[in-house]
């Protein structure tokens, strides 16, 4: 059964919550025009408070990357997430669009980016909760390391990953390079991304992000034009 704890949004706080989002992925936009593909750094984010397995629990290995489909379809059965995805772009202001509050169960791709599975570090995007529902990604923070998160591509091909960390970044400390930059060279990887920590009722907006990190190990490929149906 689900428990919403924070205040109901007016009008003024949705509007503030999606400034804070908007100042975000305008992160998102610089760092992305000032990063190449394959580089970035290996830690989490200054910071961070992360979960996960111990160290001494080894994930399976990263499997080679995908050519670079567009997505369609988000699940994480661990926490009960199936959602479409959508691609966003720019908004007038240089900044990635969001989805709308209209549309809360829908996941945002930024599709200036790398594509889920293939080589790079693919960004998806969605919001905890609006003024009167849970939203997308309410129950992200609840991922932990191992835990799989499947991603159905307009091919018709399905790119599987496996979640290495669960990191909660405030705002005051939220390093783009760190957050998005890829975690080892030539990985196919993913970044799922929403708000998190504690909600500020004085500034109606949350003072953190929730940031999921995943790599590709598995995949189903695409059926060939000539297979039988």
């Amino acid at each position: 059964m689900y428990e919403d704890r924070s205040p109901v949004r007016t009008g003024a706080g949705r509007l503030l919550i999606l400034l804070t989002w908007l100042a975000v992925l305008s992160g998102l936009f610089l760092w992305g025009r000032g990063i190449s593909e394959g580089q970035g750094v290996a830690t989490p984010a200054a910071g961070a408070a992360a979960k996960g397995r111990p160290a001494a629990e080894p994930l399976v290995p990263a499997r080679e990357p995908m050519p670079a489909v567009a997505p369609k379809w988000l699940d994480i059965r661990s926490v009960g997430v199936h959602a479409p995805v959508v691609a966003r772009g720019l908004d007038g202001n240089g900044a990635v669009d969001p989805p709308p509050f209209t549309t809360p169960d829908v996941v945002g791709w930024y599709k200036g980016g790398a594509a889920p599975g293939s080589a790079g570090a693919a960004v998806l995007v969605g919001h905890v909760d609006t003024s009167s529902q849970p939203a997308v990604f309410h129950a992200l923070r609840r991922v932990t390391a191992g835990d799989q998160v499947r991603v159905s591509r307009s091919d018709g091909s399905v790119a599987n990953f496996t979640v290495e960390s669960v990191d909660v970044v405030p705002r005051k400390r939220f390093d783009p390079d760190r957050a998005y930059g890829v975690r080892k060279r030539g990985r196919a990887e993913l970044r799922l991304i929403t708000c998190g920590g504690a909600y500020d009722r004085e500034r109606h907006t949350y003072e953190a992000n929730v940031v999921v990190s995943a790599y590709l190990t598995g995949a189903v490929e695409a059926a060939s034009p000539g297979a039988a149906r």
